[in-house]
């Protein structure tokens, strides 16, 4: 008989799937996560009709008498003033969708990096951003905001006076970045004793190259995760602004919503409750199932 030999070129290839390629599987497999994605989705083209003028931009104009009830004609009835609830609703789904995603891009923005430096050079580097996050970790998150709302409010910046939603994005974004920066630090010192970075240093590649092409990107899974979940609790903290008047004052949002409506319980008056709790409700809820989704797809441990 003839041995059999059989080389590399000879086995099959088997077809391997990347952490991506592998998580988007995962998250399309999940029928509920895709439901609410799609929720998501609806409240992002609210938003998007909203800011481009498309939707719901004559809010201001009466609709009716003062506080009509939810009718055929006003499907989320009137307020004091005759305004549509309806479209205060869908104008406050602008305010609030927007400044989850520009704090959260702030927040990302100053913790990512900060966290990165610190996990990689340590040392002084890492002491100092280590104290400030410690420092700010140890106040408690709504008094740290309400407190950094409440300075910035009607200050200027390179010119431009900070009122309303401006307010708003930067006091949730300069106090909210700790967790990411804390969690990013970690992973970095992780990875910095791996093979590939130290190939990197033979090579010769700086060492803002490393962290910006190296580090980031392997840890990027852990930044999407985190931007998914702080996106519900930015919401959170707007809607609480808001009501506290330390917010959106000239247009309406949800938490003004609520801030107006807690005396009209009283007359028996609840749709305007009723709509901004509802919205607020419906979109937290999608935020949180596709949040959990993504970092069961996206964590290797949870995945394992």
């Amino acid at each position: 008989m003839n041995a059999i030999t059989a080389t590399a070129a000879d086995i099959p290839e088997t077809p391997t799937r990347g952490l991506w390629a592998d998580a988007w599987r995962r998250v399309f497999r999940n029928r509920l996560a895709l439901f609410m994605s799609l929720i998501v989705l609806l409240y992002v083209l609210v938003a998007l009709f909203v800011a481009f003028g498309w939707l719901a931009n004559d809010w201001d104009q009466s609709v009716g008498g003062s506080y009509e009830p939810p009718s055929t004609t006003n499907m989320l009835g009137t307020d004091i003033f005759g305004l549509s609830v309806l479209r205060k609703t869908l104008y406050g789904t602008k305010i609030s969708m927007t400044v989850a995603l520009v704090a959260a891009l702030i927040s990302l923005a100053i913790g990512v990096p900060l966290g990165a430096m610190a996990g990689y050079f340590r040392g002084i580097v890492d002491e100092i951003i280590v104290w400030i996050y410690s420092t700010l970790s140890s106040i408690p998150g709504l008094l740290l905001v309400m407190a950094f709302a409440f300075v910035l409010k009607d200050k200027s910046l390179f010119g431009q006076p900070l009122r309303g939603i401006t307010v708003v994005y930067l006091a949730l974004g300069l106090t909210s970045w700790v967790g990411i920066c804390r969690l990013i630090r970690g992973e970095v010192i992780k990875h910095k004793q791996r093979d590939y970075v130290a190939a990197a240093r033979a090579y010769g590649c700086p060492r803002w190259r490393i962290i910006l092409l190296h580090l980031i990107p392997n840890v990027s899974h852990l930044i999407l995760i985190d931007f998914s979940l702080r996106f519900v609790g930015f919401i959170h903290a707007e809607v609480i602004l808001s009501f506290l008047g330390l917010g959106v004052k000239d247009e309406p949002s949800w938490g003004v919503m609520i801030d107006d409506a807690r005396l009209e319980l009283s007359r028996d008056v609840w749709w305007q409750m009723a709509a901004a709790t509802a919205a607020i409700f419906v979109v937290s809820l999608a935020l949180n199932i596709v949040s959990d989704a993504l970092r069961d797809a996206l964590d290797p441990k949870l995945r394992e």
